[in-house]
């Protein structure tokens, strides 16, 4: 067997391990036999193309700096899972997708420099020889959008979930005519270039789609953001299987697909949880314009000590706990499993209410109270749990905010409007645990701390709950 057969049926076989990493990445009991099946076809590809460049004459100098690259990326990827918080876990995968999206458009402007560009005459001919000459013209200028578009979204994705950017959705006039102008002239330049491949086509077709990208996610809000990173994780798949077209490699275009259909779907999934408009969110909030600007009086918030939440929680029969993003950011999971723990002891019924995008991944909130042994059976989701909220005596909103803002019900002006969102409102009495009285990621201010059955918890989450359960 040659080794070129012999690499095409090693990405077959990684291709393989890849999909048996995604299904055992969807449950809890496989996760971690799903990241060793991921790394095996990744460690199998990689062999298989290093080969491959040897049998196709890489000199040693290419050689030596395809190394170099495998190392520099090994050595970089290793560090950074090993040094990231989960709550950095959403950034992380942001920042991933941008060099996914970088290197399709280096691959396809290669693409360019060999064939259109006259680099290799040989490689010219044999593609007109084969009548495919028009379909390389579309793959690179087809490769070259979606991932400069990747890049410049993951960017900005990156950004705003790491605070560099604000949270708040980018809204200009005429935002809907930029979003379809936008469309309608990569459509024009692609039939252009198709016709007559030069530069300054596959110059203008980059810069028109790194701009796209920027503004795409700049114009989506904060409360959003998780579609967008699942989007951007399948405009990264499609980039990925673009760029293997161009290579002319099974595995790109199978694992590429692999991505960008399981993260469009994932996506869709999502913006169905959140009732929002699935062709809105990816195109940058198409046909959402921006409601009047009010600066609205809520009247005064109420504040409670950890000693007066303790005697509240003593009395209660029932206690449920809207954990979000502060939580996990004050890493408070292990003191609230443990007073989960005394309160159950006491004879109280205690319940986890997961919001769909706490933590602003799905599942975020879920992974972070398993690891902290809070048992499966009591952690539901908002579906399950809404509609027991009236019947709560006490419920604990502990770094959550946009997840349980009642404007998003009442509201139609509000970003997140049309939301759905935990009814914590319901209970009898809601105790908000939060460092200050700032809005939340979405930018909006929540009308719950204002209410009468409302209190605020002030302080960092950790030590707030070490205070209750001292006191309780």
């Amino acid at each position: 067997m040659t080794i070129e057969s012999s690499a095409q049926a090693a990405y077959l076989v990684a291709a393989l391990f890849f999909i048996l990493a995604l299904a055992a990445l969807s449950k809890h009991e496989t996760a971690k036999a799903g990241n060793n099946f991921g790394i095996a076809g990744m460690t199998i590809a990689l062999i298989a193309t290093i080969a491959l460049a040897v049998d196709r004459g890489i000199d040693a100098i290419g050689l030596i700096l395809l190394g170099v690259a495998m190392v520099v990326g090994g050595v970089i990827g290793l560090w950074r899972a090993r040094v990231v918080e989960m709550t950095g876990m959403p950034e992380l995968i942001a920042i991933l997708h941008s060099f996914v999206g970088l290197a399709a458009v280096l691959v396809g402007w290669n693409g360019y420099l060999q064939v259109e560009g006259g680099g290799d005459s040989a490689e010219v001919m044999h593609l007109i020889s084969q009548g495919t000459l028009g379909i390389h013209h579309a793959e690179v200028f087809i490769g070259v959008f979606i991932g400069a578009v990747t890049f410049t979204g993951s960017i900005v994705a990156f950004g705003k979930l790491s605070g560099w950017m604000k949270s708040n959705p980018l809204m200009l006039t005429g935002k809907n005519f930029i979003n379809v102008g936008a469309l309608v002239i990569f459509v024009a330049l692609t039939i252009w270039f198709c016709i007559s491949p030069t530069l300054w086509l596959l110059i203008a077709v980059t810069i028109v789609a790194l701009a796209l990208g920027w503004y795409l996610v700049a114009s989506i809000g904060g409360g959003d953001m998780p579609v967008v990173v699942s989007m951007l994780n399948s405009y990264s798949g499609w980039a990925a299987a673009a760029s293997g077209f161009l290579l002319e490699n099974d595995l790109l275009i199978v694992t590429g697909a692999l991505v960008g259909s399981s993260g469009a779907y994932l996506s869709f999934i999502m913006c169905r949880a959140m009732n929002r408009s699935f062709i809105s969110v990816i195109a940058g909030g198409f046909g959402i314009e921006a409601g009047p600007s009010q600066d609205t009086d809520y009247g005064d918030h109420r504040e409670v000590s950890a000693k007066e939440v303790a005697e509240l929680l003593h009395s209660a029969k029932s206690v449920i706990i809207t954990p979000g993003y502060g939580m996990a950011v004050a890493q408070a999971q292990y003191g609230v499993a443990e007073l989960t723990r005394k309160l159950r002891e006491s004879g109280t019924t205690v319940r986890f209410g997961i919001h769909p995008v706490a933590g602003r991944l799905p599942g975020h909130m879920n992974v972070l109270l398993a690891e902290a042994k809070v048992p499966y059976d009591i952690v539901l989701e908002m579906d399950e749990i809404n509609s027991d909220f009236v019947d709560t005596d006490v419920v604990l909103v502990i770094g959550a905010n946009d997840t349980v803002n009642p404007g998003a019900e009442s509201d139609p002006n509000s970003p997140i409007a049309g939301m759905p969102v935990l009814r914590v409102w319901n209970a009898n009495d809601v105790i908000v645990f939060k460092r200050s009285m700032a809005s939340g990621y979405a930018g909006v201010q929540n009308p719950l701390f204002f209410r009468e059955n409302s209190a605020m918890l002030f302080g960092d989450a950790k030590d707030r709950v070490q205070d209750i359960i001292r006191a309780f």
